[in-house]
Formats: C-alpha cells, sequence, structure tokens
C-alpha cells in the first residue's frame, strides 16, 4: 500500500509539472493567492482533458463501449462536449452567463449542433477559458461569499464551483481514458516524457 501511495503521488507530480512551472513562471516570484492556487489545479486537469480530446481520432469521437454493462453510456464526443456544458454550468452564472435550469437534463451532453471533431474541441478549450476567467475573480474575501441565486444548491460559493469544476473534469478524464486505450492510444498525459536536454548555455566562470 505505502509502495502504491508513493507511485501516486509520482504520477500526479510528473502530470502536474508542466502547468505548475508555467504557473510558477507567470508569477514571476508573485506570492500565490487563493485564484492563482485554484487556476492552477484546474489547469492541470485541462491540460489532461484537452490533451486526451485531440489525441482520440476524428472517426472515432462516436465511439462508445459495448463489451460490458455499457448500454446507454456517452459517446466519446459525448463525454468531451458534456465537459464543456458542465464547465459552462458551473462558471458561466460567475461571468454574466444566463443557465436555464430546467433544460439541464436535455442539454446535458452539449450543443446538438457540434458536430466535427474541430468544433468539439474548440467547444471545450472555450469551456475552459471560461473557468479560468470565472476562477481569476476568486479572492479571500469572496471565496465563500453565499451566491444570490446559485444555480444548484451545491453551486452556492465560488470556491464550491472551482472545486467541483476540477473534480468533475476529473471524473470525465477518467472515462475518456478508457475509450483511448480500448482504441489502442495512449493518453498524452500518460506517455513518458522526453528527456531533458542539457542546456547550451556556458556556464558562468566564477
Amino acid at each position: 500500500m505505502k509502495n502504491f501511495a508513493v507511485s501516486l503521488v509520482l504520477l500526479a507530480a510528473a502530470t502536474a509539472a508542466p502547468a505548475v512551472r508555467a504557473q510558477a513562471t507567470s508569477t514571476s516570484q508573485q506570492p500565490p493567492t487563493v485564484a492563482s492556487v485554484l487556476n492552477t489545479l484546474y489547469g492541470i486537469v485541462e491540460q489532461q482533458v484537452v490533451s486526451a480530446a485531440e489525441a482520440m481520432p476524428e472517426d472515432k469521437y462516436s465511439f462508445a463501449p459495448t463489451n460490458g454493462e455499457f448500454k446507454g453510456v456517452r459517446t466519446f464526443a459525448e463525454e468531451v462536449k458534456h465537459l464543456g456544458f458542465a464547465n459552462h454550468l458551473f462558471f458561466g452564472p460567475l461571468t454574466g452567463e444566463t443557465i436555464d435550469v430546467k433544460s439541464l437534463e436535455q442539454n446535458t451532453n452539449g450543443p446538438a449542433e457540434l458536430k466535427t471533431k474541430a468544433e468539439i474541441v474548440q467547444y471545450l478549450k472555450d469551456s475552459f477559458a471560461l473557468g479560468h476567467r470565472a476562477i481569476a475573480a476568486i479572492t479571500s474575501e469572496n471565496a465563500v461569499t453565499p451566491l444570490a441565486k446559485p444555480v444548484l444548491p451545491f453551486l452556492s460559493t465560488r470556491l464550491a464551483i472551482a472545486n467541483i469544476g476540477a473534480w468533475h473534469a476529473g471524473d470525465h478524464y477518467g472515462q475518456m481514458v478508457e475509450y483511448l486505450r480500448m482504441n489502442g492510444i495512449i493518453p498524452p498525459a500518460s506517455r513518458p516524457r522526453p528527456p531533458q536536454q542539457p542546456s547550451s548555455q556556458p556556464k558562468s566562470q566564477r
């Protein structure tokens, strides 16, 4: 169990490293804020999800498992569109979008008019950009301030929305991974990372 836990930590660290490095560079030694921490974590799962969506060939976007108890599950395209829809559901109200709660069940798989891989992936990317904009406005002062009209009861604070935005995407990423591997594709986030090249900059003489 101990070895498993250590492996899990190392895997998470390897996956998170690029996003964390990017965040560290962008903050330029500025102290972390509530928004910067939440956006970094959200960016990690975004990187996993978007790279998985891009890795699946377009002719496999209609794939859904059939061997086993998979009756009625979403296709890969519906998984991706559902994630985009969920990002709008969670973060849209924080940026001025109006969500029709009565139509949630009918729209849970995202816009029906999106058919091609390019359209679906762009919808996903745009939805994550929306999430980042909403998270950027979270502060220590407003993080747990109850929202006046939450879309759903469990989305009543900005902190709750940021948290569900990350773990919900992670949940569906796990399903996307299964679909990819069933089609012989290794998820990009699970592929070995190329060895880092030594710096070509000459060492300073002291």
